[in-house]
């Protein structure tokens, strides 16, 4: 399957098509109707912190305008909206639930079904209750517990009308960038403490399936941004050694335990020295590697690795954008990233479609228990402007989302159980430590009246979502 004939290709029959945002990236109301401060209301008040000194107090006032934000989604044709819950908001302080923060989320949902889309919800999409930061985060075991208690809150609220639940969102991000790097927050650099946040979210992970799974949920997942490592020099020994431990704390030490039940062999030798396995404690591994229904697959680039020093890309490997000052790469701070001479996004990322056919088709082969796969995030920023004809001319997001959905239709004529695609983002909105300098939307945002402008990328989407229902579909793969 090409570019060119993407609506063509035989997709599985109910295969999703929708888009995604997070509760911290959109809504804005950050004080408002008991909403407390999240890690990153406390992280963007820190000077040099986030791009421009943006906050995320109004977002693009999603929180406000939710209603006519779904209409935009109906006139999309999208069949699915992932969204996040925000634990600052529901939980304020991580004190007592919140019933107007809930009130909120059972409208959206409510909207969402009138709609015909399906609700898709993320629970952990980055925004940890500040109050549960100042004791320890992420880096205390305590925290996998509360987390559990705001899920469930939420299942209570939600889970009549709320059939996909993921727990986590991109636990790379939040733990290896929020504790190692501190680009995210909370803005720690602390090799310890970043791999304690990893188990303790594994664990915090695990515990919520158990306990979800018991309240009578059925489909059950996670997300993890995932990337494939390029050796620059296959011959390489040195390049060979690096892709391995890219691989190793980029992919390995997320989806091993959650497949397999283990953490990788060479991910404990290397990580050794910096206490992974202090913090496992007897059982967790059983409850970490609970059944999923799915996994979510945010994919934006592949990486070109090497070991040796050479002109680097930027350093951002997550599905959020992020202003890199130390690495994430732990005991492997040598790695870099060389360029290929590939097209790039305003992140700097290179664009290379068939990585995400390569990824699909990979985990695939390597994991037998694998469950059936959902592209969760894949999408593009590029400095788009309103035009004076009032439209958004954005023909490069158009190609880079028509030839990965492409890439996709490749993977499952491969073999990969794919069963559903969300474009990132469905607005423009605050993109982590870039502020709002950097638009992923296939709408558009004025970030001073709020307005929305859905973009030549969004329609071209529609058209793609129109073009594939009214082709012949394959029986349910």
């Amino acid at each position: 399957m090409t570019a060119n004939n993407v609506t063509a290709g035989s997709w599985p029959r109910g295969f999703i098509w929708g888009s995604a945002t997070a509760a911290a990236q959109v809504e804005g109301a950050g004080d408002e109707d008991g909403k407390e401060d999240s890690i990153w209301d406390a992280f963007a008040r820190v000077p040099g912190a986030i791009a421009n000194g943006d906050t995320l107090e109004q977002g693009v006032d999603h929180y406000h305008r939710m209603p006519a934000d779904v209409r935009l989604m109906s006139e999309l044709g999208l069949d699915s909206y992932r969204f996040s819950t925000s634990w600052a908001r529901v939980r304020p302080g991580d004190r007592a639930t919140n019933p107007a923060g809930l009130d909120f989320y059972s409208r959206l949902v409510d909207e969402l079904q009138g709609a015909g889309i399906l609700p898709w919800l993320t629970l952990y999409h980055w925004d940890l209750p500040q109050a549960l930061e100042e004791k320890g985060g992420w880096a205390n075991r305590d925290t996998a517990y509360r987390f559990v208690d705001y899920a469930t809150d939420v299942y209570a609220a939600l889970g009549d009308r709320v059939t996909h639940w993921t727990t986590f969102n991109e636990p790379f991000c939040s733990s290896l960038l929020g504790y190692a790097s501190g680009v995210h927050a909370p803005g720690r650099q602390e090799p310890r403490a970043a791999l304690a946040a990893v188990h303790h979210q594994h664990l915090a992970h695990g515990l919520a399936v158990a306990a979800l799974r018991e309240l009578g949920a059925e489909n059950l997942g996670i997300t993890l941004n995932l990337s494939t490592a390029i050796p620059r020099d296959p011959s390489d020994p040195v390049d060979l050694e690096a892709a391995r431990r890219f691989d190793s704390l980029q992919n390995r030490i997320f989806l091993e335990p959650i497949l397999l039940g283990a953490y990788p062999a060479d991910t404990l030798r290397d990580l050794e020295p910096f206490g992974l396995s202090d913090v496992i404690e007897e059982g967790d591994l059983e409850i970490i590697s609970a059944p999923i229904d799915f996994l979510g697959v945010n994919h934006y680039h592949d990486d070109s690795v090497s070991g040796h020093p050479v002109e680097s890309s930027a350093d951002g490997h997550s599905g959020g954008a992020e202003r890199a000052t130390s690495s994430p790469w732990i005991g492997a701070e040598d790695l870099t990233f060389p360029t290929r001479g590939l097209p790039r996004t305003a992140m700097g990322w290179e664009v290379n479609p068939d990585g995400l056919r390569h990824l699909l088709v990979r985990l695939t082969a390597e994991y037998p228990t694998l469950p059936p796969l959902y592209v969760t995030e894949n999408g593009a920023a590029y400095d788009d402007e309103l035009s004076d004809d009032g439209r958004v001319h954005d023909p490069e997001r158009s190609r880079y989302i028509q030839d990965h959905i492409a890439a996709i239709g490749q993977a499952i004529e491969a073999g990969a159980d794919v069963r559903g695609y969300f474009v990132w983002s469905l607005l423009d909105n605050f993109e982590w430590s870039w502020g709002y300098d950097k638009r992923f939307g296939i709408i558009r945002v004025d970030q001073e009246t709020f307005e929305r402008t859905i973009k030549d990328s969004g329609l071209d989407y529609a058209a793609l979502i129109r073009s594939v229902r009214s082709a012949a579909v394959s029986p349910v793969l």
